[in-house]
């Protein structure tokens, strides 16, 4: 059953319009944020994290549709069941929750885009402060300026951790360096990249991969061997972590609404243990989820993903609890 917000914020729904006080015991639906939260739990000040949906689609080169991702996944956490029984209690009215309107980007072309794009990251992580930044893709093309733009802000070497079915290490694809096939390529000048559940890669990529020391990757069939992996992987994280999943991850039952849906990935349970265990023995600095390309009429997806969003943010703040 969808979460109702209290009767006495209710009032207040999509954007912080205020409707007049007479009305505020109207059964208003819940709110268009993350989470359906209320205004409180919602509000900028009162916030802990903070969601910025980019719908930005245009190097795609299979299935479209990553444009609408970030409104799937709003649309869908309205419904999920803020209890958590890993912690037993709901953590995220206890956190907050602070959704911001979708970015609008440039159509002068994708590295203009990318360009404006690391611009706008950089005054979100300025407004934000101390608060966890997730950013709701659009196609992974929007990882890199998201990922430049928290590297410029350390001093260390940061490492990505990358969930996703390819290796996106390509100089360019289709005559573009801002390709969603070129996310990674354009972070490992500055920072290192450890990509779990890979399982469509080119030559080049593996190439790239050899040639560089600070790039490490975990196929996906080693991930269903045994959990070996997961302290393979852990070895390879620098202390601050910036992690990128890309939904085609997983296993195309899981969700198959993804551009490019590769047999095999990860599977749900045992990525959750993976992700609690790098959210408590690493510092997380910030995250993105992109690549979900909603099917009409297949609501599943949609719902895992959101879900999984819900999911990252709980084990950032597990230590509230």
């Amino acid at each position: 059953m969808p979460n109702r917000p209290d009767p006495a914020h209710a009032a207040r729904t999509d954007g912080g319009s205020s409707s007049p006080e007479e009305l505020s015991e109207v059964p208003w639906e819940l709110p268009h944020r993350f989470l359906g939260l209320d205004d409180e739990a919602s509000s900028f000040d009162r916030a802990a994290a903070v969601i910025l949906p980019v719908p930005w689609e245009a190097t795609t080169s299979y299935g479209g549709g990553t444009r609408r991702g970030p409104g799937a996944i709003l649309e869908a956490s309205r419904y999920i069941e803020l209890y958590d029984q890993e912690f037993d209690l709901e953590p995220g009215p206890r956190y907050g929750v602070h959704t911001l309107p979708s970015v609008e980007l440039t159509r002068a072309g994708p590295e203009q885009a990318m360009a404006e794009l690391r611009s706008v990251h950089d005054r979100v992580l300025d407004a934000a402060g101390d608060r966890f930044v997730l950013m709701l893709g659009g196609e992974h093309a929007v990882s890199s300026p998201a990922i430049r733009s928290h590297a410029a802000r350390h001093d260390d070497r940061i490492t990505v951790l990358q969930f996703d079915a390819h290796a996106d290490l390509r100089a360019q694809y289709e005559g573009s360096p801002a390709s969603h096939a070129s996310a990674m390529a354009r972070v490992i000048d500055v920072a290192d990249v450890v990509g779990v559940g890979l399982r469509a890669v080119s030559q080049e990529e593996v190439d790239v991969a050899r040639a560089h020391d600070g790039v490490h990757l975990i196929w996906a069939d080693e991930m269903w061997r045994d959990d070996a992996w997961m302290d393979r992987a852990m070895e390879r994280l620098g202390e601050k972590v910036y992690i990128t999943f890309d939904v085609d991850y997983f296993d195309p039952s899981l969700v198959p609404s993804t551009g490019t849906p590769e047999p095999g990935g990860g599977d749900w349970y045992r990525t959750l243990h993976f992700l609690r265990r790098v959210f408590t023995e690493r510092e997380v600095i910030g995250c993105d989820v992109v690549e979900l390309a909603p099917t009409p009429g297949l609501h599943a997806p949609d719902f895992l993903v959101a879900k999984l969003v819900y999911k990252l943010l709980n084990y950032r703040f597990q230590d509230r609890y």
